[in-house]
C-alpha cells in the first residue's frame, strides 16, 4: 500500500471516528462494561443471553450497551431466525486505531527530527 493511499485510508477512519455523534466512538470504549462486551466479541457472535451468562450485569444492561456500541459503528447485528447474533464490526474498531495512529505518526515524526539534529542543533 502507498504512503497517499494508507495516509487516505487513515484520514478516511479518522473522520468516520469524529462524525460518529461527535466522538460517540470513544465514548462507547471509555465504559469498562462496553470494553469487556468487546472483548467477548472478539471471539466471534455471540447472543445476548452468551454475553449475560458471561458477565456481572444483567441482561437490560447488555442489551443497552449492545446499542450503543452498534451506535457508535463498533458492533453488528444480524438475525438468525428469533435469535440476534452480535459481532465486532472491523470497521468500527478501524477508525478508533486510525485515530491513535494519528498520534503516533506525530510522535514517531518528532522523534526522527530530533535524531537528525547535530549536536550542535541540540538545545
Amino acid at each position: 500500500m502507498t504512503d497517499g493511499l494508507a495516509d487516505g485510508l487513515a484520514e478516511e477512519a479518522a473522520a468516520r471516528l469524529v462524525d460518529q455523534s461527535g466522538g460517540a466512538v470513544l465514548d462507547a470504549v471509555g465504559n469498562p462494561t462496553r470494553r469487556a462486551v468487546l472483548q467477548l466479541l472478539r471471539g466471534g457472535e455471540r447472543t445476548v443471553r452468551e454475553m449475560t451468562d458471561a458477565l456481572p450485569v444483567t441482561q437490560s444492561a447488555v442489551s443497552q450497551h449492545l446499542r450503543v456500541l452498534h451506535d457508535a459503528g463498533l458492533v453488528t447485528v444480524r438475525a438468525e431466525g428469533t435469535r440476534r447474533l452480535y459481532a465486532v464490526d472491523l470497521d468500527g474498531l478501524a477508525a478508533v486505531r486510525a485515530w491513535v495512529d494519528g498520534f503516533w505518526d506525530d510522535v514517531l515524526t518528532a522523534f526522527v527530527n530530533h535524531a537528525e539534529r547535530t549536536p550542535e542543533e541540540t538545545p
